[in-house]
């Protein structure tokens, strides 16, 4: 059988009949929960964006304390205009908020599940010990 375009595209597969039988009998359960486009886009951005050595110390960083540009500038041994690029990509990608207090940004990490659950990856698979 062909594979077609029509078969490869996320959309709900439980009708769609795979190429090669192989006897997985939980197939057609997988194949309905394989998710959107548009979902993996955001996993794929996300995960993007910490494939860069610099912007995955920032963000590390950022998983544990509050700071401005050029205090995280500092700690990891950049410019503060390469700190702001990485944060800006950072922030679009939604891993870390930002906030004004007077002339001052402050950063930190985001406060979701992904985020939470990217930093713990990072210290699992990097074998760091989370100082807090």
């Amino acid at each position: 059988m062909k594979v077609t375009k029509e078969m490869t595209e996320n959309k709900k597969h439980s009708n769609c009949p795979l190429p090669h039988d192989h006897g997985e009998e939980n197939m057609e359960e997988l194949l309905s929960h394989i998710p959107e486009a548009s979902v993996i886009q955001s996993v794929s951005a996300a995960m993007k964006q910490l494939g860069d050595p610099s912007r995955l110390r920032i963000f590390w960083l950022l998983c544990h304390a509050e700071e401005c540009v050029i205090n995280i500038a500092a700690a990891v041994g950049m410019t503060s205009p390469a700190v702001s690029h990485h944060l800006k990509l950072l922030k679009s990608a939604g891993l870390i908020t930002s906030r004004r207090e007077g002339k001052e940004m402050y950063y930190k990490a985001a406060d979701t599940e992904l985020v939470n659950s990217l930093h713990h990856i990072i210290e699992k698979v990097g074998e760091i010990t989370c100082p807090f």
